[in-house]
């Protein structure tokens, strides 16, 4: 869309989004709300595919005489759909790139919800045998390839109408999809699980996926009536101006120099490891420790509260801060507490490991809440949907999708040690440190240059 010739140019009134241009503060509010749907579809989907491969998934979908076997098949299609998201980064950031924003979000959420409410209808392995998790894992793929183009450029599409100075503030409502997503999905599987065994396992744990279905059509109706990005609107129509040949694919144009997109998918890293093991993960750990599975999941209720807070908090403390100090803070914190946290949550106290984990929900936080703006200031407008779904996607596939897979395997082979776990933490928080430390500051870069920024 651009050629590097062009000097980079002032951000324009409407893409910064000031009063009386087109991204007016009504406008502004409707695509926030709209971002905010989307990604707490997403955080609902995958979340509650994630609890339900933790609780009832091994034993339906991946029969076998060892339980730590059918549990660790069952994150092995949690590792799919997270291997899928990068493809879907790909597709939907080439088309959100050269089309729009908007009209991808519409695809997306369609895909996203219609894949989790067909599994809820899917037949269980003993009805169908080995077509039934054969099913099951296309459906994660299809769910994976959909979530890889959603949280881009839902985040893009808040960013890309917000002013410079709140971008973090406006970002981080979108952002509270996902303790909202979680939290949704955490209560309706807790009111499942109060179900007999017997209830649970032959329909009870369909219901969460069937209300995939009404969560798409609220979505859908506030997205349909978002307008385009001013950012992409003024790219576009300067692009056919200017009859400019069409640049390379915004994959290649990455290609050609990839160190932010490097450093993109390393800062996500940390947070995503870490969110990947107190809240999937810790399902099986936990019970498999002694407790019961009602208080772990009033455990992870409470942590969904404290992201509600936390997350439009830290957000917003990047505009003042800057997204290093912010993101470094929760790095730091989250080397430093990778082994307390295993030591609180071995004693068996319930007390213990509610302090425990709610301590990594905020250092979480503090790294996860400024991703969005972070990674957005470090593109230019021809590829930024494609390099920023990408950074984000990979960073998701490394940390949160092979995440549990490991730590289950870690804790089958050593006899359920902690250590690996704590292990896996503090070196992908020292991953995302690296990262940050390595990259300059982004907070209210100009979103119309055209260089790509690291």
């Amino acid at each position: 869309m651009y050629t590097e010739k062009q000097p980079p140019r002032a951000e324009s009134p409407s893409a910064a989004g000031t009063p009386g241009a087109a991204s007016d503060n009504t406008q502004l509010r409707k695509v926030a709300l709209s971002s905010l749907l989307g990604t707490v579809l997403e955080y609902y989907d995958f979340l509650l595919y994630s609890t339900m491969a933790a609780l009832v998934f091994g034993k339906l979908f991946f029969p076998s005489s060892n339980s730590a076997a059918s549990t660790i098949a069952a994150f092995g299609t949690l590792a799919a759909g997270y291997a899928a998201r990068p493809i879907g980064g790909v597709l939907f950031g080439h088309f959100g790139d050269r089309l729009g924003r908007k009209s991808m979000l519409i695809v997306t959420m369609v895909m996203m919800g219609g894949a989790s409410f067909v599994i809820g209808l899917l037949p269980d392995y003993g009805s169908i045998g080995v077509l039934a998790p054969i099913l099951l894992v296309a459906l994660r793929l299809i769910q994976g390839i959909a979530i890889g183009g959603e949280w881009g450029g839902a985040a893009l599409m808040v960013i890309e109408h917000a002013d410079k100075d709140r971008r973090g503030k406006w970002a981080g409502i979108m952002q509270l999809g996902s303790p909202i997503g979680f939290l949704l999905s955490t209560v309706v599987v807790m009111v499942v699980t109060m179900l007999p065994d017997e209830s649970l396992y032959s329909w009870g744990w369909r219901l969460p996926f069937l209300l995939s279905g009404l969560l798409v059509v609220v979505g859908l109706y506030v997205r349909l009536g978002v307008v385009e990005s001013p950012v992409f609107r003024e790219a576009l129509e300067q692009a056919e101006s200017e009859s400019e040949p069409k640049a390379a694919t915004p994959l290649v144009q990455l290609l050609r120099n990839p160190r932010p997109l490097i450093l993109a998918c390393a800062a996500g890293i940390g947070p995503f490891a870490l969110t990947a093991l107190t809240t999937s993960h810790i399902i099986a750990y936990a019970t498999d420790t002694g407790y019961d599975k009602s208080e772990v999941m009033r455990t992870l209720v409470a942590m969904s509260v404290v992201s509600l807070v936390c997350i439009p908090l830290f957000s917003a403390l990047s505009d003042r801060l800057g997204r290093r100090a912010v993101t470094m803070a929760g790095a730091v914190g989250a080397v430093v507490f990778a082994l307390p946290l295993y030591v609180m949550v071995d004693t068996g106290s319930v007390l213990l490991m509610t302090v425990g984990l709610l301590i990594a929900q905020v250092v979480q936080n503090l790294m996860y809440a400024p991703l969005a703006p972070l990674l957005a200031e470090m593109f230019g407008t021809e590829m930024r949907y494609t390099g920023v779904s990408l950074g984000y996607q990979m960073a998701s596939l490394i940390g949160a999708g092979f995440g549990p897979l490991i730590a289950s395997s870690f804790v089958a082979s050593t006899g359920g040690s902690s250590l690996p776990l704590s292990a896996i933490i503090g070196v992908t928080a020292l991953v995302t440190a690296t990262a940050i430390w390595r990259m300059a500051e982004t907070r209210g870069r100009d979103l119309t240059a055209e260089f790509v920024r690291g």
